[in-house]
């Protein structure tokens, strides 16, 4: 029997500062009425998805920043979209930022800030969290900059791994699903972790700029869309997954971001793509079954992998300069 699932990647336009949670959250239960239109089984929403991207705004004081957090989920404000996921029967992934109260890395429990998503069953219930791993920015005020971007400052690296979770979504039955933010989504380890769990669905949402803001080097701004895709898609393919990469797009606070939300098969084939700066609904039909081709052939990793020869990956966190070589007559001068 095939596992189908019909998903849809709901792209948001810019969130303005001054914009409240109340408006926020009737424009994705807007979104989730029409997925359920047009037979999505999970929707996903992009990364910080109730906000502005309040890291390009600094604080002096983050504990002045906390009205951008979440201290509860649901709260009240989020609640309206739990009860649309119940009404229509639908799965869904939001980003956010997240107050933890726990312990840290020292056994203290103190007020802690994460970039964070969670996956709902149309249950309400939270199937799994993920906390954003790689952080990209600064954590100072860079006076150089047009635009802050102080992930640094504003949240603490993910705790949590790369978990993989097999859970029931929709009428595909049990599925192995996984989820990553932004920047994640450049790293080939976030998606490696979660191939070797066998993930079949990841879900990630981003919101990031047109330019490259840090401006230590030319970047074409038609080149920020590639690689953006370029990565999701070497992920799903090297990985035999689905992936489902979510934007906030659009002129946010002045800053412009891309959006060029897309999903994506295990054969790294880009199946919808969003082509508006504004809230947009794409979908695509996923057979799940595809993901058994490379899992089973050139990445199988059980009859592939050389974990003798990756040593360096783990042993190693910047980069080194090779030994150099250089001729025999010259070595013996």
């Amino acid at each position: 029997m095939t596992r189908r699932l019909t998903v849809a990647a709901a792209q948001l336009g810019p969130i303005q500062k001054a914009e409240g949670r109340d408006v926020v959250v009737a424009r994705l239960v807007r979104l989730m009425e029409t997925a359920h239109k047009r037979g999505a089984e999970v929707v996903v929403f992009p990364e910080l998805a109730l906000t502005t991207f309040f890291p390009r705004w600094y604080e002096e004081d983050i504990n002045n920043a906390d009205h951008w957090y979440e201290s509860a989920m649901p709260s009240n404000e989020t609640a309206p979209l739990f009860e649309a996921a119940r009404k229509y029967n639908i799965g869904f992934h939001l980003g956010y930022g997240e107050i933890a109260y726990e312990a840290d890395e020292t056994g203290v429990v103190r007020k802690r800030h994460f970039n964070t998503a969670i996956y709902v069953h149309p249950s309400g219930e939270v199937v799994l969290k993920y906390r954003k791993v790689h952080l990209p920015g600064h954590k100072e005020f860079d006076p150089a900059r047009k635009v802050q971007h102080l992930e640094k400052r504003y949240f603490e690296v993910g705790n949590l791994g790369f978990p993989v979770v097999r859970a029931p979504i929709g009428q595909a039955g049990p599925v192995n699903i996984g989820m990553m933010i932004c920047n994640d989504r450049r790293w080939p380890e976030s998606w490696r972790v979660m191939g070797l769990q066998q993930v079949e669905l990841v879900m990630l949402g981003y919101n990031t700029p047109s330019i490259n803001q840090d401006a230590k080097g030319f970047e074409a701004h038609h080149l920020r869309v590639a690689h953006s895709h370029l990565s999701i898609q070497a992920g799903c393919y090297q990985n035999a997954t689905f992936g489902v990469a979510v934007a906030k797009a659009g002129v946010e606070d002045g800053c412009e971001l891309f959006g060029n939300s897309i999903i994506v098969n295990p054969q790294g084939q880009i199946m919808a793509e969003a082509t508006s700066w504004d809230d947009e609904l794409i979908v695509a039909d996923c057979d799940l079954d595809m993901c058994n081709l490379g899992r089973t052939t050139i990445f199988n990793f059980a009859a592939h992998r050389r974990v003798e020869a990756y040593g360096r990956i783990l042993e190693q966190t910047g980069s080194v300069a090779p030994a150099e070589w250089a001729p025999a007559a010259k070595a013996a001068e």
